[in-house]
């Protein structure tokens, strides 16, 4: 149901009060209000007539129109649910498998001013101990060699004698590893020359059903092959165990890869003398969101439109339809989740959940054009007990925490002695409002599910994905009928409003779930592609004066945060809604970004520089006074710098 608004909220008795004021303006000399004046008593009349007005007048036009939206089927979007990942860290290595049951509950720190946000993992997690199994030498594009031989005193290289790009050094476990975090622990002498240690050109990767996939680096104290260290790899999910040097292990690799312009490579192979491995922590896919199984609805009337309330509200958003159990005296009906009752006939065991409202409704019964009742959907039979097998009710924008804040444990794992969020949780939104969905109406009633317009195109990818924060429909240029889909998620930043890049790009789910939606509303021969904005990478250097009895550190935080939201993509810009898609940057808007801060001091010299960066190396380019972006680009702050001088 969407909340009529009222158009008048005066009641009885500020009625009565508006009245006593106009008299002492217009009728000076009437002095007497109390309530056995007669004038007073007239005034009390006529303010109970127009207290019944007022109550007619707030059911209509608004109230009118939103019974208008509600036939045509508008309803308030509810929440979206943060998304994330949790790595379970244990206590020490363990010689069997830990399980990390799914609904595992995990949290952010209570503080004085905000509560916990507690997030739900999605899916078990299954730690699964190994230990070194075996190691071979692969060179660029050759058969791999076994050199577990060559393990001990000497050692053997781990890539060529002059390395080339595409050497790798391939390490067996014993066991596949999905979703794991592994230690490798290596015996490296320091015979790798010409490397950066800091930044060796290397990348680790695990091998899947779908090739080698990259790994995620926790932390590497090798030096780059070139002293003894560990090295943690977060393998992904779809590791598998394979057949490679005619051994089977959960194989993983260090391959060499084209080093940077600036970014220094081996001219000698490093020596590998010894290696361990162990299996330290998994990860595991979370959500903002607490999951309810099992909860009883009622028990059914036998009459058609039935409406049961949720104990909890307001329902999250599922990918998959859910479920809902009707037990009769002969057993148990399954009933489905369908998105509404148009297509439902008499016999279909079909229920809808309002997601804002928090309801699970039934078919109606309709009198056709004939006398005839029409059923869309079954009825469930008198006294059937209705049970609702899942769902999920949380969401919000609250759930969209840094890196880092996730770090307490509140449901007990054995062996996990700590969890943290090594990823931000992105995709919370809250509930629209009721002036949302009145302006979604017109847009909803012209498109009729059909994407023909630019804004047809955003609405509907909207519907289709609340998580999304913003969404741009461009022309593709050079392409004949191809539209281009800008999504930005819901992200959040560090104190500073910092954002990290990888961030700022979509969860593949969301795409693929708005690009599938689209691809069924378009119209035959238009291209589309679903992807994030092209991000111009932007530093500001600001130098600037301070006030007097202004800390320099505590000014120089807060004009590194008024420009991180200047150009932030939700907030920023001229109107606080996210820089615009394509608005080129000029030094001027610093300035008056500048202006408004308390502690600045514009009489004396400000200086304000805006330099490009590369988005490979993050190499700033020549400054710029005007920055020009393409219809697809979004400004992304990249290290802005400041120097207060006093």
């Amino acid at each position: 149901m969407l909340p009529a608004p009222n158009l008048d909220d005066r009641g009885f008795q500020d009625l009565v009060d508006d009245a006593k004021r106009l008299v002492q303006q217009r009728c000076p000399t009437w002095t007497d209000h109390n309530v056995s004046d007669p004038g007073v008593t007239l005034i009390e009349a006529v303010a109970q007539m127009v207290d019944q007005l007022i109550y007619r007048l707030n059911r209509v036009p608004d109230r009118n129109y939103v019974k208008f939206l509600e036939l045509i089927g508008v309803e308030l979007r509810p929440p979206a649910a943060a998304q994330g990942s949790a790595t379970f860290w244990l206590s020490a290595p363990q010689p069997q498998a830990v399980t990390v049951r799914a609904e595992s509950q995990v949290a952010t720190p209570r503080t004085d001013v905000s509560d916990p946000v507690t997030f739900s993992t999605t899916a078990e997690l299954s730690i699964v101990p190994c230990s070194f199994a075996r190691v071979a030498m692969q060179p660029n594009k050759s058969t791999p060699v076994d050199t577990t031989v060559s393990l001990g005193r000497d050692g053997f290289r781990a890539f060529s004698p002059t390395p080339a790009v595409g050497d790798a050094l391939l390490i067996g476990l014993s066991d596949a590893v999905p979703s794991c975090a592994v230690l490798i622990r290596l015996d490296c002498v320091l015979s790798g020359r010409g490397v950066d240690p800091r930044r060796p050109p290397l990348v680790w990767e695990a091998w899947t059903d779908d090739g080698w996939i990259p790994c995620d680096l926790d932390s590497d104290t090798t030096g780059g092959l070139n002293k003894p260290g560990d090295v943690i790899l977060h393998v992904p999910g779809a590791h598998r165990a394979s057949v490679i040097a005619r051994e089977r292990a959960g194989w993983v690799r260090c391959r060499l890869v084209t080093a940077a312009p600036d970014q220094p490579t081996y001219v000698d192979s490093p020596t590998i003398l010894g290696i361990e491995a162990h299996t330290i922590g998994g990860t595991a896919p979370t959500i903002n969101a607490e999951r309810v199984s099992g909860e009883i609805l009622g028990r059914s009337d036998g009459t058609p439109a039935q409406r049961f309330s949720l104990q909890r509200r307001p329902v999250v958003a599922s990918d998959a339809p859910r479920t809902l159990t009707a037990l009769v005296a002969d057993g148990a009906q399954l009933w489905t989740e369908v998105p509404h009752f148009a297509q439902s006939g008499p016999g279909d065991k079909h229920f809808r959940i309002d997601a804002y409202a928090g309801e699970v409704q039934f078919g109606p019964a309709l009198r056709g054009a004939d006398g005839e009742l029409q059923r869309h959907g079954d009825v469930p039979p008198i006294g059937a007990v209705l049970r609702l097998d899942a769902y999920r009710s949380g969401g919000g924008r609250a759930g969209n925490v840094a890196r880092g804040q996730v770090r307490v444990l509140k449901t007990s794992v054995p062996y996990v002695s700590r969890v943290e969020n090594r990823t931000p949780a992105t995709g919370g939104a809250e509930a629209e409002t009721l002036a949302d969905a009145k302006a979604r109406g017109p847009l909803l009633l012209r498109s009729r599910g059909r994407a023909v317009t630019a804004e047809d195109f955003e609405e509907l990818a909207r519907d289709v994905a609340p998580d999304a924060a913003r969404v741009r429909c461009v022309p593709e240029n050079g392409v004949a009928a191809g539209v281009r889909l800008l999504v930005v998620p819901h992200v959040s930043g560090d104190d500073l409003g910092r954002i990290e890049r990888a961030d700022l790009d979509p969860p593949w789910q969301v795409l693929e779930r708005i690009s599938n939606s689209l691809d069924e509303r378009r119209l035959v021969g238009t291209r589309l592609l679903v992807q994030p904005p092209d991000y111009l990478w932007l530093t500001a250097v600001v130098r600037l004066s301070a006030r007097p009895r202004f800390d320099p550190g505590d000014l120089r935080n807060d004009v590194l945060r008024a420009l991180y939201r200047l150009f932030h993509p939700l907030v920023g810009g001229p109107d606080g809604t996210g820089w615009p898609f394509g608005r080129s940057v000029q030094s001027q808007e610093v300035y008056a970004a500048l202006a408004r801060i308390p502690g600045v001091d514009m009489s004396r010299t400000v200086d304000v520089a805006l330099f490009p960066a590369e988005v490979d190396t993050g190499t700033r380019g020549a400054a710029v006074e005007r920055l020009d972006l393409p219809d697809t680009g979004l400004i992304y702050s990249f290290d802005h710098q400041v120097k207060v001088v006093q």
